[in-house]
């Protein structure tokens, strides 16, 4: 069985107020070419379909274009949801999609019926995860307040019938121990969700989403593929890829890569204004770049000068003697003295790009106050 590992699409997601769809839309069309090239007989995706809960109508016409094109090649997809999608519209027509060959996950409700697939080695079956917390197995399964994801977790697994002289597959959006991260993610403080690896040792693969940058975990049978293109300039040195794995016999699989070719391209270039701005330094003007001026001095009108070379400017930041000396100050600061206000307002920022805006300060302020009264501020 060859199958195509695919995950966090993030169908509509914005960079720096770019929008990625028409990037998207260009990754996409060269995986349903990829697939057809392998000739796989299944695509997994493995979680973060869209990159909100509620996407945009274009985001959710790009991913209706895409289960269509592997449709009409009688390609079956396996799909679930992740901590980006709605659990409810991810399982929407679930069904009906189900006569096409689309498995999606449904809302999760504790036993998990896998797909049962056939080939020349014998039955395979496909198990469809969506992102969970330990939260919904205690309510599924009416059970005390486990102590770790690792805990709620090989609970779980022991309630599955598993055969384990079968072939099996689980498709998950979840954060297993030892797994290297990108600033694009979002994870609990602290690694709270972390899951050891051993808790799905009955499985032959497990095809993963969650994490951006593509890497197996103690083997090859564990495996984070990666986004089909870079989010954040964390991944800018990744080269992104899809994820091929053939299952032969019991024990027996292979994975391997083949590497994607972006529309455009996501650089980071440093140095002095004047030699990122001469024309022996040029790279490629159509590619996303973030620009790190090493200038004693700021340059004036710097964003507008470098997008009249680089009109996909996406960030400008200045690495010098003034910006080390924050860093450091920042760095030793004690962040007790921060309020809880400033500390949320400095997280959703970097997980947003953008400030919180009026109404939503307001809002979190209001409910704050409720919760801690004075100390919020």
């Amino acid at each position: 069985m060859k199958l195509m590992h695919l995950s966090d699409l993030h169908i509509g997601k914005k960079i720096y107020a770019f929008s990625m769809l028409p990037d998207q839309e260009y990754i996409l069309k060269q995986i349903v070419q990829i697939a057809k090239e392998q000739k796989v007989e299944g695509v997994i995706i493995a979680g973060d379909i869209y990159d909100k809960p509620v996407p945009p109508a274009e985001a959710v016409s790009l991913y209706d274009w895409f289960l269509t094109a592997l449709a009409q090649l009688s390609i079956p997809v396996f799909a679930i949801s992740g901590n980006h999608d709605s659990a409810e519209r991810t399982a929407f027509a679930a069904g009906l999609l189900k006569s096409r060959g689309i498995y999606m996950s449904p809302v999760f409700s504790g036993d998990i019926q896998p797909v049962r697939l056939k080939d020349a080695y014998g039955e395979l079956f496909v198990y469809l995860l969506p992102f969970i917390k330990p939260v919904h197995i205690k309510k599924e399964y009416e059970q005390t307040d486990f102590d770790s994801y690792t805990a709620a977790f090989s609970f779980l697994m022991q309630q599955w019938k598993i055969d384990c002289t079968k072939r099996n597959i689980l498709v998950a959006h979840q954060f297993i121990t030892g797994a290297k991260k990108c600033d694009s993610e979002e994870l609990s403080i602290g690694g709270l969700d972390q899951i050891d690896a051993d808790v799905f040792k009955d499985f032959d693969y497990v095809a993963l989403g969650h994490l951006h940058s593509p890497q197996n975990i103690g083997g090859s049978t564990m495996r984070y593929c990666g986004t089909p293109l870079k989010y954040s300039f964390s991944e800018w040195r990744h080269q992104k890829s899809v994820t091929i794995v053939e299952l032969q016999d019991k024990g027996n699989l292979t994975v391997d890569t083949i590497p994607l070719d972006p529309m455009r391209d996501m650089r980071e270039i440093k140095g002095p204004f004047a030699k990122i701005t001469s024309l022996d330094n040029i790279c490629k003007t159509d590619d996303y770049i973030k620009v790190i001026l090493t200038d004693e001095n700021d340059i004036i009108d710097a964003a507008a000068k470098l997008k009249a070379i680089y009109p996909n400017l996406m960030c400008l930041e200045y690495q010098n003697s003034r910006t080390a000396a924050n860093a450091s100050f920042t760095a030793v600061a004690d962040l007790r003295q921060k309020s809880n206000f400033e500390l949320f307002s400095a997280f959703f920022e970097q997980q947003n790009n953008m400030p919180l805006s009026q109404p939503q300060t307001a809002y979190i302020k209001e409910k704050m106050e409720t919760v801690w009264g004075e100390d919020a501020q």
